[in-house]
């Protein structure tokens, strides 16, 4: 069952590339431009790089978070869902998958690009690729529990961002100083194993409040 809702939601993405295009274009716009309206120095831009890509990719993330259960809402298909036979948990737990494999997988592979342009060196790129392959799954399983309590609100988008902001700020404030640590030289294990328990943790809760989220939405 989970990996035919991946598969079914793939394809639906697929058929509405905008939704998962905006993102992405959103995120290598905001680090391009960086060096323009700031300054084109390399020591600059080595100091605010951790920062800006984390930020970056934190509000590209919030802006896709609003489709993740849109076009089943509008279709009816979602309270079929709910109502099922079928594990609800699982369904959910195909959403968030999806979710990250059209949103956030994008963002760890064009990250070394965008990290060469912000003049990291080679360690402080590994640490990027690494805190983004650990932290956007978070990003997504957080996400979605905003996403599942505003289902069907027209202004879902501020409200998810209201919701769940203060959630991100751990893995903001990891993703950034692992970097930072890992452009230094030193040893960041320690940012990636608390990365790695909360992503475990989100991992084990946010499905499980997604679907109690959007059972409360569909009730109203």
């Amino acid at each position: 069952m989970l990996l035919m809702t991946i598969r079914r939601d793939l394809l639906l993405t697929f058929r509405h590339p905008a939704d998962v295009l905006n993102p992405v274009f959103f995120f290598i716009l905001v680090v391009a431009l960086f060096p323009i309206g700031i300054s084109p120095s390399a020591e600059v831009l080595q100091t605010i790089a951790p920062g800006v890509l984390w930020v970056a990719a934190l509000l590209a993330t919030l802006l896709s978070m609003e489709v993740m259960f849109r076009s089943d809402n509008d279709d009816g298909s979602l309270e079929q869902m709910a109502v099922s036979m079928q594990p609800f948990i699982l369904l959910i737990s195909g959403k968030i998958i999806t979710h990250w494999i059209m949103s956030g997988l994008p963002l760890v592979l064009l990250s070394p690009v965008l990290a060469v342009m912000l003049a990291l060196n080679e360690s402080a790129i590994q640490g990027v690729v690494i805190s983004l392959m650990l932290g956007t799954p978070t990003l997504s399983l957080l996400g979605a529990i905003g996403a599942g309590l505003t289902v069907g609100l027209k202004k879902g988008g501020v409200l998810i961002a209201l919701l769940i902001l203060p959630l991100y700020v751990p893995v903001l404030i990891l993703g950034t100083t692992l970097i930072q640590t890992a452009a230094l030289g030193g040893d960041y294990t320690a940012h990636m194993l608390w990365l790695g328990a909360i992503l475990a943790l989100s991992a084990g809760v946010a499905p499980i409040a997604t679907g109690a989220g959007v059972r409360i939405s569909l009730s109203h």
